[in-house]
């Protein structure tokens, strides 16, 4: 379907990853002339990449997708590659891009599970997530109002972009947080996007609550050295979403025996599954030092075999 502004989620993330914050960059005439929502940038301005920015995100300016595409990667069609590049690595399978704001065009359209995808990758650049959470922002004499309400009635929400045009309806791409846990809901041609969205956190989060499965410094095992019981100990904690059915589970996977393993050694590794599917790993960590094995009577006996 078409997703209309919330394509500059990509643009920002293809923006941030190749482009430089503080880079200057002059505004064009392609860009000073874009229709559509706008940040009202003038030809031969200079702004830093990190004021396009927010009025990308903020002000969803047509014009600044532009600027920044030509600032980035010296023209749109080179920009718009690398944002495919991404969507290709990002494994937004059923996606296309074809141009950097979301105006709609031929081979400009994407799924809600791939701009979950997209979501998901913005919430994890913390450049992004900070430009995005904004509610209002004053940079060089321009005041940038989000234009995400979410940020305004909910507490846990954290962004992310919105989007419209005639053919595409209202789109919105959002994450909320609470306490360590973040849920990403997209929909796409929703005339009721704002109360969908509140709806699908709170059924999220009250259906699908991180439990932590593994707490840092858990003993999830114990391997033989010299006679003793080495404690293996959980390397990071670990935690993932299950509903009241659901079953997690957690597997350790060490040798029996351990030699020459300083205390704090990654000797092996935890898999987590939920029901049946692995969801993580985490290493595990030799509890205490344990020194190399001293030669036995059978190691030298076998010593002298080999050399006859």
């Amino acid at each position: 379907m078409r997703i209309a502004s919330t394509t500059k989620l990509m643009t920002a993330l293809v923006a941030i990853r190749y482009g430089d914050l503080y880079q200057v960059c002059t505004v064009g005439k392609d860009a000073a002339g874009v229709e559509g929502s706008s940040m009202y940038l003038k030809a031969g301005e200079k702004l830093t990449l990190e004021t396009l920015l927010y009025g990308l995100l903020l002000a969803s300016g047509n014009d600044a997708a532009v600027a920044i595409a030509d600032a980035v990667a010296g023209n749109v069609p080179h920009f718009v590659a690398l944002m495919n590049e991404t969507a290709a690595e990002l494994g937004m399978e059923n996606s296309s891009f074809a141009n950097p704001n979301g105006l709609d065009a031929e081979g400009h359209y994407s799924t809600a599970l791939d701009m979950a995808k997209l979501g998901q990758a913005a919430a994890a650049d913390p450049t992004l997530l900070r430009i995005a959470s904004t509610r209002v922002a004053t940079i060089g004499g321009r005041t940038f109002q989000n234009h995400n309400k979410l940020l305004a009635h909910r507490t846990d929400c954290v962004g992310l972009k919105t989007g419209y045009t005639r053919a595409a309806g209202r789109t919105l791409v959002s994450c909320a947080e609470r306490d360590g846990q973040r849920l990403i809901a997209v929909t796409l041609q929703d005339g009721n996007d704002w109360a969908d969205h509140a709806a699908l956190f709170d059924y999220g989060f009250e259906t699908y609550p991180a439990k932590t499965v593994i707490s840092r410094g858990e003993i999830l095992g114990y391997a033989r050295a010299e006679g003793q019981d080495i404690p293996l100990r959980a390397a990071a904690s670990f935690r993932w979403p299950t509903a009241a059915e659901e079953d997690v589970t957690v597997k350790a996977d060490f040798p029996e025996l351990l030699a020459d393993a300083p205390l704090g050694a990654e000797v092996g590794e935890a898999v987590i599954t939920c029901q049946g599917k692995e969801v993580g790993r985490v290493a595990l960590l030799c509890g205490r030092n344990v020194p190399p094995r001293l030669p036995t009577a059978t190691d030298w006996l076998h010593t002298l075999e080999r050399e006859g």
